[in-house]
């Protein structure tokens, strides 16, 4: 369906599409897969408790007439007549009324799992304006729903028409019956026309369901623009995400150059790289890299290590390989012992011999 700026819904909804309509209450949900559970479940509970419901019946239909010889009319006795009367009613009818309400809680999870939103319960006052109204009462929407309602009453009433008719042509022959044969030939064409309303109305429910999952996931599809604007935000915004990286960066460089006068020796390029080893005399690993940089980090680290008697040496060849092929807390390239171990060996030399100067 084309959209008011150009483009049409052509992309599939993403996870986080379905995820916020999901938390709004926006489901897809079959009111007729509730109706059939409520009428089934009904059914089989008044079936169920079939013999519980006579004897409660004759018990109060005992009571009633048993003592109409005894009878007189009271405030009191009203009292006993209408509380007896109230509750044989809700002995019978509670458990049913129970049982329907936690069944058709079943469905619904069944047909979209456990979902609790308050966005659904909130009042949409826009409803209300009468311009509207209309649209909502003239929407494509509404006149779908209104066709559905047509269909499914006209084929129910003609499948129920068949049903009665069917039972009608049987029960021309109920004159020869006994009392006894005519209760039971009702109450078996009773129950027989309810469980074939019954699975009629599942083929019904099963029906609409399908058109609601097809209907909510086409409502739910996307533009190109839309995925876009979502990846984005999902990204995050650009100069957001430079501030946070650009800080971070700094952060690092910052602990860098805390280790810079730990070093035993900075290895220039003389004046592009630098780069600051540290090697743990005793220990059977390589020296490692502490700090590295390139122009004005360099030059910063220089300046640490002049200020801390931080020896330095120049060779051009070396600072690039180090600073291509190692970073910070890695060990140097087996490759590049010989030529460290010497640099290493020269500066420990000085020091021994208490010299001040640096290696350039």
């Amino acid at each position: 369906m084309a959209e008011a700026d150009g483009q049409e819904k052509t992309e599939q909804a993403t996870g986080k599409r379905l995820s916020d309509s999901r938390a709004k209450g926006n489901v897809a949900k079959s009111i007729e897969v509730n109706s059939f559970v409520v009428f089934t479940a009904g059914t089989m509970l008044v079936y169920m408790m079939r013999n519980r419901i006579a004897d409660s019946v004759k018990q109060l239909t005992v009571f009633i007439f048993g003592s109409l010889d005894k009878f007189q009319l009271s405030t009191e006795s009203l009292r006993i007549y209408s509380v007896s009367g109230i509750g044989y009613f809700f002995s019978i009818v509670m458990p049913i009324l129970l049982g329907i309400m936690v069944l058709a809680f079943l469905g619904s999870v069944a047909q979209v799992g456990f979902v609790f939103s308050t966005e659904a319960l909130r009042p949409k006052f826009n409803k209300l304006n009468p311009a509207n109204i209309k649209k909502i009462l003239f929407s494509s929407r509404s006149i779908i729903e209104m066709l559905k309602a047509f269909a499914k009453l006209t084929l129910v009433g003609l499948f129920a028409y068949n049903l009665i008719s069917d039972a009608i042509k049987n029960s021309m022959e109920m004159a020869r019956y006994s009392i006894e044969d005519i209760l039971g030939f009702m109450v078996e064409t009773s129950f027989s026309f309810v469980w074939k309303m019954a699975i009629f109305y599942a083929i019904l429910a099963a029906a609409d369901f399908g058109y609601q999952k097809f209907k909510h996931k086409k409502d739910l599809m996307m533009t190109k623009q839309e995925i876009k604007e979502e990846n984005k935000q999902s990204d995050g915004d650009p100069l957001i995400k430079s501030k946070i990286r650009s800080k971070q960066l700094m952060m690092a460089r910052n602990r860098m150059m805390k280790d810079v006068p730990k070093a035993d020796v900075v290895i220039t390029n003389p004046t592009h790289v630098a780069i600051a080893l540290k090697y743990d005399v005793g220990t059977r690993t390589a020296p490692r890299v502490v700090a590295k940089g390139l122009d004005l980090v360099a030059q910063k680290i220089k300046e640490i290590a002049k200020e801390h008697d931080v020896p330095m040496h120049e060779d051009v060849q070396l600072a690039r390989a180090l600073y291509k092929y190692c970073e910070i807390g890695d060990q140097i390239p087996e490759s590049y012992f010989r030529a460290v171990a010497q640099i290493l060996a020269y500066v420990y030399q000085q020091k021994h011999g208490r010299s001040k100067k640096y290696i350039v």
